[in-house]
């Protein structure tokens, strides 16, 4: 019995592997938390339902990161996890719908800087493009992703991406002009 006890002992090749994990892990979190974040945050506008996001795309990330097959794809991999814990979030949510013209909505909204008031207008904008538009651009212009990526997270050929981002710019650039043009109306200026 003792002779067993102090035999050599062969290395356990699951603790190995697992250890590899966890570095591996570990290294994919560390480098893409923050645009996680802020991704997030750009879809939902409440740091705490960012930040739970992020946790949840951080765990199934965890669960599948043997799917990985490719470090350099990490980013567009947990961004694709992240957009669908985002859709998730949606289909267990059950909204209580009321009449609201029952409401009497007081208006709230303090004005900020002048800086503070065209990022609002900006995003405001942002937010009026239909999703097949608004989705590539805020991958692009917040994620800094670039067409191959966009493409692989969004499931689409990389022309259609670079088509829907030069329309959205279009559009955008559009709604912006006519928001001056009803702007300067307003303070008569024509």
């Amino acid at each position: 019995m003792i002779k067993q006890f102090f035999r050599k002992k062969t290395p356990n090749a699951t603790v190995s592997v697992d250890m590899n994990k966890q570095r591996r892990y570990e290294a994919l979190v560390r480098a893409w938390h923050r645009d996680l974040y802020r991704y997030a945050y750009w879809l939902c506008h409440d740091p705490h339902i960012a930040e739970d996001l992020v946790q949840e795309t951080c765990l199934r990330a965890w669960r599948s990161l043997d799917s990985l097959q490719d470090d350099k794809a990490a980013k567009s991999w947990l961004i694709t996890i992240l957009r669908r814990e985002n859709a998730r979030r949606f289909e267990r949510k059950q909204l209580d719908l009321v009449n609201i013209d029952d409401y009497a909505i007081a208006d709230t909204h303090q004005q900020g800087t002048e800086m503070e008031m065209e990022q609002q207008m900006l995003h405001r904008q942002i937010m009026k493009l239909a999703p097949e538009y608004r989705e590539p651009l805020v991958l692009q212009v917040m994620a800094g992703f670039n067409g191959d990526e966009i493409a692989e997270i969004l499931g689409l050929n990389r022309n259609t991406v670079m088509t829907r981002l030069f329309r959205a710019r279009n559009q955008l650039k559009d709604q912006i002009e006519k928001q001056s043009e009803r702007r300067d109306h307003h303070n008569g200026r024509s």
